[in-house]
């Protein structure tokens, strides 16, 4: 007995659980109805919430929902332990920006330093800045570029350590004009 299959296109950003509501629905119009979801078809007549989770990351609805749950409580734990620490991170940034920056510069990098240690990246890049002028100073520019590289800076990551680097050291424009 060969099944004729309606075939359906999900909306791009459906979730798991819309494609088979959406799946269920035909179901109980007596359709059979098939669709494709992340390179997966799923299929009316055998499709259930779990077998579609199972079939698209090898976990249960629940089993993936608990991760889900386990993975935003860590990263609120770990967000609230920064939160905690960072007066000391904030005074450990100034500390290092004074043994490392000329000191022309310490009153603009203590201004900054709250601003950037609150923002998106929680001062990576002023760790990351600092790792950079300390090669620039000993003018090995190699050096400093291999560990820009080693940093993993997305776009914005990236203008945010070059404007930084301008800023905080005085040949700083010839480093991001040899990185270009």
């Amino acid at each position: 007995m060969n099944k004729k299959y309606k075939e359906i296109d999900f909306i791009i950003g459906n979730t798991i659980e819309q494609a088979v509501n959406e799946l269920l629905y035909y179901k109980r119009q007596g359709i059979l109805a098939c669709g494709t979801f992340n390179g997966h078809v799923l299929y009316s007549d055998t499709v259930s919430m779990d077998s579609a989770y199972l079939e698209i990351i090898g976990k249960t609805k629940n089993q993936f929902e608990l991760e889900q749950k386990e993975r935003r409580e860590k990263q609120e734990k770990a967000e609230q332990e920064f939160k905690e620490a960072l007066p000391q991170y904030i005074e450990n940034w100034k500390d290092k920006g004074r043994k490392i920056l000329s000191e022309d510069k310490w009153e603009y990098w203590d201004k900054i330093v709250p601003i950037r240690a609150n923002d998106l990246y929680h001062g990576m890049e002023l760790d990351n800045t600092l790792d950079i002028i300390c090669s620039l100073k000993e003018n090995n520019f190699k050096e400093a570029k291999e560990k820009f590289d080693k940093q993993g800076h997305s776009g914005m990551s990236a203008s945010l350590v070059f404007s930084m680097v301008r800023e905080f050291y005085d040949d700083g424009d010839k480093f991001v004009e040899y990185m270009k």
